[in-house]
């Protein structure tokens, strides 16, 4: 049985060991612990951290549960749940917030700006993110989650926040959550109808960019402007 925190050196505690050496000296499953504080019944809250990661492959799987998903691990209450819930939402606003104010000019700067938002979700997402004339984005608006293909299918209400905002410029943003970005020949037909209704109403279309997961060998991304599709 691994032991428990309190039994542990005083030097190899997290808590003693983030100030001994600094916290990027930590492991991810030591840093769980200062979340969570206590273990659970015969198990320390460093076991609970790795168990945890274990279970659902990554932190980034692990940072976009929510309570009532995190409860179902044996020993994990509403408090502790709740805790690790509030730590990934810091961190991703922290990330968003370093971005604050970029313009959003080419598919690298577009997929760092959002990759920690979405290449996580269970569910396929659809966005458009509205742009400034410095490309800088105003607002993002969530147009569909989990039947991306019957928005996707409507053109009418892709532009519809654009136009009723009147947004200088836009991109579409979407999840693959299998993890590989390349599109289908659906997304690919609606793009092509995107762009031909922007250009028409004189709107511009700065890109749309497909949010997979890191590959070896392979971006993360799909941009249509990058492969010259639109």
């Amino acid at each position: 049985m691994e032991p428990m925190i309190r039994d542990l050196s005083s030097q190899d505690r997290p808590r003693e060991k983030m100030q001994r050496l600094g916290v990027q000296a930590l492991s991810n499953e030591e840093l769980m612990a200062l979340f969570l504080r206590t273990g659970v019944k015969g198990k320390s809250a460093i076991q609970v951290g790795r168990e945890l990661i274990q279970r659902y492959g990554s932190l980034g799987m692990l940072g976009h549960l929510d309570v009532a998903e995190l409860k179902r691990f044996h020993g994990l209450g509403v408090g502790k749940a709740s805790q690790l819930v509030a730590a990934f939402e810091l961190g991703r606003r922290v990330s968003l917030e370093q971005v604050q104010g970029v313009p959003l000019d080419n598919p690298t700067k577009i997929y760092d700006h959002f990759a920690a938002q979405l290449q996580h979700l269970a569910k396929e997402k659809l966005f458009v993110v509205l742009l400034n004339s410095k490309l800088v984005m105003e607002s993002l608006v969530e147009l569909s989650s989990g039947s991306v293909n019957e928005t996707m299918a409507n053109v009418r209400e892709i532009l519809h926040p654009v136009i009723s905002r009147n947004a200088y410029a836009f991109l579409l943003l979407h999840n693959h959550p299998a993890g590989d970005p390349a599109p289908s020949l659906n997304d690919t037909e609606v793009t092509r109808r995107v762009n031909e209704s922007s250009q028409t109403m004189q709107i511009r279309f700065i890109d749309h960019v497909i949010i997979g997961r890191p590959a070896e060998g392979k971006l993360a991304y799909f941009s249509y402007r990058e492969a010259g599709l639109i």
